[in-house]
């Protein structure tokens, strides 16, 4: 591996650190006892020989902070460096006279403190470095929260320089913003890259307040398999990889649902589950193959209910997230206060184009699809050709969030038969900003019926729908033994991440998203 002159030096100074005696990476704990943004928020100004107030932080209150490296101003004498923990940044002034060498327990002081100073702060210290900081709280003339350093700890030796990021108005103009590198070196990205790491945070704080909305009605969070020898539960094309072992092809899983829904059956009131799904498909802005879903079923409840209960869980997470039900995404303020409209789709179709769905035959609405430019139609049973006509003409004009309702059995086949609408299903998706977000049904618990919709997937399957579902026998036996009225419905993470933070595509709410390998 050829490197570049700053990575040579870096290694210099390493190799320095080590000939005086310091390590460069101790094991040693650095107990912590102040963070950056905890510090200057709670800072409160103290004369010499006040008492000290009830504030957190005041003026000359010893603290330990530690972090990263990320700029140093040498004046002579002293100097202010800028250090950045995991909350934030605050500044710390250093002086010749003041700062000392770490003391190990039974260990003499340094002699020449000043060697410390001028050598190891000044020459070997690099940007990107590991410093732990021990001194006290402080306000400069300048009036900045700053702590004044009396002894300064190396914690780790940084050998690769980080890319510098230059700011106008507060807006980064130069430095790391190139997405394929910013996807495929996160680290970096969190690093330098200002409200990257905010994103994330949100990220938390959306999974942890669903989960507290699912503890509070006292459902269960489960966890059932990802490698399953039936690829089902929804209609996508699967990930294959083979069991050694067993000597047997398996799949990632698609969905949670099917095993949940046994649950239901083993006798739990609801059950939910936050994790990975894997789907062998195209990527884009707003796809990756692996992706978070939750899904949670409910045993006694409907489609209606869930619809409710759906409004009151968005509205909550995005107060957590953003203060606000309301939400900047683009152009749009997207609001979640409940209630949220309810349009049967083959309403919504009518509404945006005049064509009547529902009085036509499946050839018939094959030739209004291929007219709309649906591609590809001839393998498309009447319930794929809608799904397809409502992407086409409906599904990128709903911004506010909006319940599409009652989809045909063809589109369903793991949904109850609608009560009093014939060849229609109680099922819904939600979408908003122009895209699904969710999807939910009452369940289909009648196993004889379950069997015959698996039978016609099969027949679409036959004519080349390589997303129709397949027969799981063990599934249906689960539901021989009785599933009770059910309702469940599941959530894309990555989709709401990207709506309660206004990002422009589902790489940004990635950690690592999916990406070519490296030449």
């Amino acid at each position: 591996m050829e490197l570049s002159e700053q990575e040579l030096v870096r290694r210099q100074s390493l190799q320095a650190m080590r000939d005086l005696g310091i390590d460069p990476y101790p094991a040693a704990e650095y107990e912590v006892t102040g963070f950056s943004t905890d510090i200057k928020a709670a800072f409160v100004d103290r004369a010499e020989g006040e008492p000290e107030p009830d504030a957190v932080w005041f003026t000359g209150k010893p603290v330990r902070i530690a972090g990263r490296l990320m700029s140093k101003r040498i004046m002579g004498k002293a100097s202010f460096i800028e250090l950045q923990d995991s909350k934030g940044r605050i500044q710390v002034y250093v002086s010749r006279d003041d700062i000392q060498a770490p003391v190990a327990e039974g260990e003499q002081p340094a002699t020449v403190e000043q060697q410390w100073y001028n050598v190891v702060f000044k020459k070997l210290l690099d940007i990107g470095d590991f410093i732990g900081i021990e001194g006290f709280v402080f306000r400069t003339q300048m009036g900045e929260i700053s702590v004044h350093a009396k002894q300064l700890t190396v914690l780790a030796k940084s050998l690769k320089p980080l890319p510098i990021v230059k700011y106008k108005d507060g807006v980064a103009y130069d430095g790391f913003n190139d997405p394929e590198l910013r996807y495929r070196q996160r680290y970096v990205d969190l690093i330098v890259n200002e409200g990257v790491k905010d994103t994330f945070l949100k990220r938390a704080t959306i999974i942890r307040t669903m989960r507290q909305v699912f503890d509070e009605a006292g459902y269960t969070e489960v966890e059932t398999p990802i490698l399953q020898q039936i690829a089902g539960g929804a209609s996508a094309r699967p990930f294959i990889t083979h069991h050694n072992s067993l000597d047997v092809d398996m799949y990632l899983r698609i969905a949670t649902e099917l095993y949940l829904k046994r649950l239901i059956v083993g006798g739990f009131e609801g059950v939910y589950e936050i994790g990975r799904n894997f789907r062998n498909e195209g990527m884009d802005r707003s796809h990756n193959p692996e992706f978070t879903c939750m899904e949670l079923y409910v045993q006694y409840k409907d489609y209606n209910w869930m619809m409710s209960f759906t409004e009151k869980l968005l509205e909550r997470i995005a107060i957590a997230v953003n203060g606000s039900t309301k939400v900047q995404i683009g152009d749009h303020e997207v609001d979640f206060k409940a209630p949220y409209r309810r349009l049967p789709i083959l309403d919504a179709i009518k509404e945006k184009t005049g064509l009547d769905l529902a009085s036509m035959s499946e050839d018939e609405i094959r030739v209004e699809a291929k007219k709309l430019g649906v591609e590809d139609t001839e393998h498309m049973g009447k319930g794929k050709l809608i799904d397809e006509i409502f992407g086409e003409t409906c599904e990128g004009t709903f911004i506010q969030p909006t319940f599409i309702t009652d989809y045909p059995v063809e589109m369903s086949p793991l949904t109850k038969m609608h009560r009093c609408k014939p060849g229609l299903t109680e099922r819904f998706e939600l979408m908003v900003n122009g895209k699904e977000l969710a999807n939910a049904y009452s369940e289909l618990n009648d196993p004889i019926d379950q069997y015959n919709r698996f039978v016609e997937q099969m027949k679409l399957a036959d004519k080349g729908d390589d997303e129709a579902m397949v027969i799981d026998h063990d599934f249906m036996r689960a539901l021989e033994y009785g599933m009770p009225p059910t309702s469940g419905i599941g959530i894309g993470i990555d989709r709401l991440a990207i709506l309660m933070t206004g990002q422009p595509t589902i790489q940004e709410v990635l950690l690592f998203p999916t990406m070519k390998p490296e030449a």
